[in-house]
């Protein structure tokens, strides 16, 4: 199994749920973390990233980390100061129009949302609204192409494309899909050679349905037009996502190990879970588990069973850990003062 990993942490695009696989399959294996510095919980962005924002890095004893996996901005020679050579590097991306109406929900704060009612009034103008030089216009415009360490604003020439594409596929072993995420998963375990377990997840830091509305064919063009850099990296990606596919696995295995990790994440969900699924955040009884609210999304969590078996409940309480508690408890663990 491989164990030295680097996985950029693409906003909104199911990125919580696969860096909690990535918290569980660490912790079983006793992995270190490239925490953010002090105990943080993104390294330093929207800078780009640096090896000194690393917590326990230093130049004159560099020390490599088993996994980097919290949201920065992407810049490799600096990521490769801190993680071993062997390190397999993967991302995850989401379709730009789902991933522009998310953002527009979840970051309605920023200065390029603020003033607007609608994102279709945004789309209207958004030239009126979007300054590119705000510390936070990137939740505005091609949200991916920033976090992959590129200029957002960018002219979009075929010339420049290509480029893009190329210096993300020298950079990146593979691309998951969100759309497509049991079988981004089944992906995951063969390019990583881990076991089933180790993929199994139930979907974190996802909003309820009553803040989604289904978004008009002309708003759609607009975003896609809007966000042209991210659509050309996400065409492109989701097209090379099947190629591999159909390389390394098939799809009649795809279809049978897709149904084995739904049929075992039911299995999980059945025996973990009260009711069906997620809950509304005031219908969490553990604090300890309430996700961060942020914008004006609700964000959906879990309530455990009562009464499961000490080994039971911690695998289970590991599955419904938010992003921001599992982070503090790793890096208390990581960073334990050591006993004289």
């Amino acid at each position: 199994p491989q164990t030295d990993l680097v996985f950029l942490k693409v906003h909104k695009s199911a990125s919580s749920t696969v860096m909690n696989i990535l918290f569980r399959f660490g912790e079983r294996h006793n992995l270190t973390f490239a925490f953010p510095l002090g105990g943080g919980f993104q390294l330093s962005y929207p800078n780009h990233f640096l090896a000194r924002f690393v917590q326990g890095f230093s130049p004159s004893s560099p020390r490599r980390f088993n996994i980097l996996c919290h949201h920065m901005r992407f810049l490799q020679p600096e990521v490769q100061k801190v993680v071993p050579s062997s390190a397999v590097y993967f991302s995850i991306l989401r379709n730009p129009v789902q991933l522009m109406e998310s953002s527009f929900v979840y970051y309605k704060g920023t200065s390029a949302f603020s003033r607007v009612r609608s994102l279709e009034e945004f789309l209207s103008e958004p030239q009126r609204y979007y300054n590119p030089s705000s510390g936070d216009s990137h939740y505005a415009r091609n949200l991916m192409t920033f976090d992959f360490g590129f200029n957002p604003d960018g002219e979009v020439s075929a010339e420049r494309v290509q480029l893009t594409l190329k210096a993300i596929e020298a950079s990146f072993d593979f691309l998951l899909i969100s759309e497509y995420f049991d079988e981004s998963m089944v992906l995951l375990k063969e390019m990583l050679c881990w076991d089933l377990d180790s993929v199994v997840s139930f979907p974190l830091n996802i909003r309820d349905n009553s803040t989604k509305s289904p978004l008009p064919d002309t708003i759609v063009e607009k975003i896609k037009a809007w966000n042209r850099l991210d659509w050309e990296i996400y065409t492109h990606f989701n097209r090379t996502f099947w190629e591999r596919i159909d390389r390394d696995i098939g799809r009649e295995r795809l279809r049978r190990e897709v149904k084995a990790l739904r049929e075992r994440q039911a299995q999980l969900a059945r025996t973990c879970l009260q009711g069906t699924g997620s809950v509304a955040p005031k219908d969490i009884k553990d604090s300890s588990l309430r996700p961060l609210q942020h914008g004006s999304a609700r964000i959906l969590g879990y309530n455990l069973k009562q009464g499961l078996d000490k080994a039971m409940e911690h695998t289970c309480r590991r599955l419904v850990t938010p992003e921001l508690q599992y982070t503090s408890a790793l890096y208390k663990k990581q960073f334990a003062p050591k006993t004289p």
